[in-house]
């Protein structure tokens, strides 16, 4: 099984539902298997180490998640135009798969939400892909000829999926299908690198 990891931080549940989504496209390819994985809260007054496993939802990511995994979706809300720091902190702390080379060569998207049409959806994804570039992983973007993406008026950008989260709102039927595509995507290039 090609192991796609899909690594998120999400304090309101859009961003965790758009991983849920890419989890349903990578599911879609035989042979693949979604692994949701989030990463803890960063703490304003102090940095702490929290539990190993979360009250609700996808356990804490590791650094043996990323080392193990086949390819990799990574989310954040929108905060400013990039990355929460929750997600930022996490990144910073695998400069030792950056030594060994764990990342090199394996398929990689981002994804992201906002609570506005502008809230910097493209800025954030951008910042998610310069870690992950350092990392030589290899960038996929949702393809241009995807219906979805020339027809939405939400969320949806070729970096990658995006969700305007406005009030709360659901995830569109094109914004669903652009998480989708995107899990499709990692899932069958990380099968196809494994073949060789």
């Amino acid at each position: 099984m090609a192991k796609i990891l899909i690594v998120y931080y999400s304090r309101d549940g859009s961003t965790m539902r758009m991983a849920q989504q890419i989890g349903r496209g990578v599911e879609s390819v035989a042979g693949a298997e979604a692994v949701l994985r989030t990463v803890p809260e960063v703490s304003a007054v102090c940095e702490k180490i929290a539990d190993s496993i979360p009250d609700v939802g996808a356990p804490y990511a590791s650094l043996q998640d990323l080392e193990t995994c086949d390819g990799l979706a990574l989310g954040s809300p929108t905060h400013f135009g990039n990355m929460a720091a929750s997600l930022k902190h996490f990144l910073d702390g695998t400069t030792a798969l950056w030594f060994s080379g764990a990342l090199s060569g394996k398929p990689a998207g981002v994804f992201t939400s906002t609570g506005s049409m502008h809230g910097g959806q493209e800025t954030t994804l951008l910042s998610m892909m310069l870690p992950l570039m350092h990392h030589g992983m290899l960038l996929m973007s949702l393809p241009c000829n995807e219906i979805a993406l020339r027809e939405t008026v939400s969320g949806g950008t070729p970096y990658g999926p995006s969700h305007v989260a406005d009030t709360d709102a659901e995830l569109t039927e094109h914004e669903k299908r652009l998480c989708w595509v995107l899990g499709e995507r990692l899932a069958k290039t990380a099968l196809a690198l494994r073949a060789g």
